[in-house]
């Protein structure tokens, strides 16, 4: 190992116990020892120097290419060690610093979507073959963060959850008007219209979900409520009495949150309500991920609070309940990490090695980021006008409990017969 790798293990392991192989066969260990041990070989010169320079993306690159190997502790251990003796600034290394310096201080060009680049972006990670995706969602395919409202709730459990508590959030009325930005697979949109029996009409830049989507409506006969299209939404004009956007708000760029925010208004009846529910960051804006940009979602990025709450005030429109959801997504992650892993072999078969060693890599980094980063889940209710929705939040629990009664089958007792007055009537209840 190079002397100048070995300092940034030094300075950056303080705590932990991590194992590093270098490309001749030499092991080091840093870190106080704590923890299970996670080893990692460095398996040739090229990645060793490589790492030096920009551990952040070049690790994953490494691993991707097979010059890296997690021998031990797996992708989560390796994020774990490096994000809990780091702050969400970076590296401690002169010339690391440097360079995530400059990836802050140029994001805003790394997000200029316009509706055509927008589209290539979406079209680079969302179309990728369904068949991927079935293999490590739910059923009903959320590719959003899951509720967990138990702990040991599974996958498909957590995400009808998610759906019942954003639709508490919409205060829905039979014959309204919805749209969905950013509608992926269509779950949501027809979990809606069943629901509530509203309306709903839902965009994407994903020709490969627009598909799937308008296949689902027509299997459930829904097609005369649930209309799904390949649509830019700054493109439409029509007025809807609520307004959903899951997932999506990722993929704007700071450039583009008033645009996006006054659509909404416009797009908004008067006494319409939208629910937006993005991965955020509870600390103060950064970049994002090198790795993430480059390979995962390019021109995506994850906001703050402060960049958020501005353009909403800019565009007339009120925020009327802030949650935020911690650990949630951390939790969907390690699910689809393990369904992922269960079925490896079927995505190698659909893409290669090279592919699947990404996706594990993306996966794994990203729930250790839910987990001891700074990342999050913002969900913001928003309204146009002040009296639009009650004062307390009683009815979003209500409306989830009445969700969940009928998800599960259940349906209100009956009143208990009155005993007759000839005869005394057991009870069979």
């Amino acid at each position: 190992m190079n002397i100048l790798l070995k300092r940034i293990f030094d300075r950056l392991v303080r705590t932990g116990n991590l194992k590093v192989t270098g490309p001749k066969g030499l092991s080091v260990i840093f870190g106080d020892g704590s923890g299970d041990l996670v080893h990692m070989h460095i398996k040739t010169a090229h990645a060793e120097r490589a790492i030096t320079f920009d551990p952040m993306l070049a690790v994953p690159e490494a691993y991707m290419d097979g010059e890296l190997d997690i021998l031990e502790g797996g992708v989560l251990g390796v994020m774990r060690i490096a994000f809990q003796n780091m702050g969400s600034g970076g590296i401690d290394a002169t010339w690391s610093k440097a360079i995530e310096g400059l990836r802050h201080a140029f994001r805003r060009l790394q997000q200029i979507n316009t509706a055509a680049r927008a589209r290539r972006n979406v079209q680079r990670h969302y179309d990728l073959s369904g068949d991927l995706y079935r293999l490590f969602l739910d059923e009903d395919m959320q590719y959003s963060c899951a509720y967990f409202e138990q702990p040991d709730m599974t996958l498909d459990e957590a995400q009808a959850a998610k759906k019942r508590h954003i639709a508490a959030k919409l205060r829905l009325k039979a014959g309204q008007t919805v749209l969905d930005i950013g509608s992926g697979w269509g779950g949501l949109g027809i979990y809606l219209a069943k629901s509530f029996d509203v309306d709903v009409q839902g965009v994407t830049l994903s020709t490969e979900q627009h598909g799937v989507a308008t296949d689902r409506a027509h299997a459930q006969g829904l097609e005369n409520r649930v209309h799904f299209e390949v649509r830019d939404y700054r493109e439409l004009n029509e007025r809807f009495d609520r307004i959903v956007s899951v997932g999506m708000f990722e993929h704007v760029g700071v450039n583009h949150y008033r645009t996006f925010f006054d659509k909404s208004a416009t797009l908004l009846k008067p006494d319409g309500v939208m629910l937006l529910h993005t991965i955020g960051r509870s600390g103060a804006p950064w970049a994002t991920s090198a790795f993430i940009r480059k390979y995962i979602f390019p021109g995506g990025y994850i906001p703050s609070l402060s960049e958020v709450m501005p353009a909403i005030e800019k565009s007339g429109l009120i925020v009327t309940d802030i949650e935020i959801l911690r650990l949630h997504y951390a939790e969907t992650l390690r699910h689809w990490s393990e369904r992922f892993a269960a079925n490896r072999d079927r995505a190698k078969a659909i893409y290669d090695e090279r592919f699947c060693r990404m996706w594990e890599f993306y996966l794994g980094a990203s729930e250790a980021a839910f987990r001891w980063q700074d990342l999050v889940i913002f969900q913001i209710q928003i309204a146009k006008k002040n009296d639009t929705l009650p004062m307390s939040r009683d009815y979003m629990a209500k409306c989830e409990k009445a969700l969940e009664m009928r998800d599960m089958g259940h349906r209100p007792k009956a009143p208990a017969a009155k005993p007759s007055r000839r005869r005394k009537v057991a009870d069979t209840e």
